[in-house]
């Protein structure tokens, strides 16, 4: 086992992933130092607290506050951060989660210094070259010394690029990992009273990818889409950052808040697992979403062309419909 681990995360969906294996590396070696690196790609100071707490993740060690920017800024910061960061603790291994930009940046500034990567997530891919994630998932799995693949195509995709033996490992999902150990909390919560709505008969909303809610057009007939929706049964919809405010630019946020569309900030783990939980049905532009409802076996529409998550189709629990809001 190597002698210290440094994990770099930079997203909420990363500390999903990174927890269980946090726990797992200390269950096997109490002695262990693991080093845990918050690039801050995605950081609001209120809910980063709640999700450390609440996945039971120790206070990042280093946290370096890179902020949103172009795709080309965040990268390069994280770059720079994370380097200094291996600099000075000479980790044996570095992990990183997922496929967000501080992902890529994680394994560059790594290789660049000899020190092995480690990717949890290794092998998805959507095809779709429109997606930003799509090149950091794939330079990321080639700059990899152990690939940590969570389903057999992730492991097919990986074997078409040329990468296989020994350094990929079918390992299994993390992220559901998390969900399975914190949904029964989640449920006790009971979030949906906070909204005055029942569990399963309310739909739960997330939307926050460029190609969608960058699109004026777009966005207002998903806008549109979702009132008319609403007047089937209540919508609960925690609404993004860039959402919000491309919704304030757009003049959108009123008709959401006269129609019976609740909306909500950003919410913890706990509170919105257990949201997932219990809805009726999930609508949304996530990754992580889409295996999530699968897990917990609630029907989920995805609002995106493509999806790296094909397993979650093939299963039957999602679908897809596309960059078409009409289809809500």
């Amino acid at each position: 086992m190597p002698s210290r681990v440094c994990f770099v995360v930079g997203a909420r969906p990363n500390f999903m992933k990174a927890a269980p294996v946090l726990r797992a590396l200390r269950a096997a070696d109490p002695e262990s130092d693991p080093i845990l690196v918050h690039t801050g790609q995605h950081y609001d100071p209120e809910m980063s607290g709640v999700f450390l707490r609440q996945l039971d993740l120790p206070t990042p060690d280093v946290f370096l506050g890179v902020g949103s920017g172009t795709h080309a800024d965040q990268t390069a910061r994280a770059l720079v951060g994370v380097e200094q960061v291996l600099l000075e603790h000479a980790p044996a291994l570095v992990v990183v989660p997922g496929d967000v930009n501080s992902t890529l940046a994680g394994a560059l500034a790594a290789v660049k210094l000899g020190i092995p990567v480690a990717h949890l997530e290794a092998g998805l891919r959507s095809f779709d070259p429109t997606m930003p994630e799509e090149h950091n998932r794939r330079l990321t799995d080639h700059l990899s010394a152990v690939l940590l693949a969570h389903s057999q195509s992730a492991v097919d995709n990986l074997a078409a690029e040329g990468i296989g033996g020994a350094s990929v490992h079918l390992v299994g999902n993390t992220m559901i990992d998390s969900v399975l150990e914190h949904v029964e909390a989640a449920r006790a919560g009971r979030p949906w009273d906070a909204f005055g709505v029942e569990p399963g008969g309310y739909g739960l909303v997330t939307l926050h990818r460029p190609a969608l809610v960058d699109d004026p057009e777009l966005l207002r007939a998903a806008v549109g889409a979702l009132v008319e929706l609403a007047g089937t049964f209540p919508l609960v919809f925690p609404v993004h950052p860039r959402t919000i405010e491309r919704l304030a630019v757009a003049g959108l946020t009123d008709s959401l808040e006269r129609s019976n569309v609740h909306l909500s900030p950003p919410l913890g783990y706990l509170e919105f697992l257990g949201l997932e939980a219990e809805a009726l049905v999930v609508l949304t532009d996530s990754g992580g979403v889409q295996e999530e409802t699968t897990a917990l076996g609630v029907p989920c529409f995805t609002l995106r062309d493509a999806t790296e998550r094909p397993v979650t189709i093939e299963l039957g629990t999602n679908t897809l419909l596309g960059l078409e809001p009409e289809r809500i």
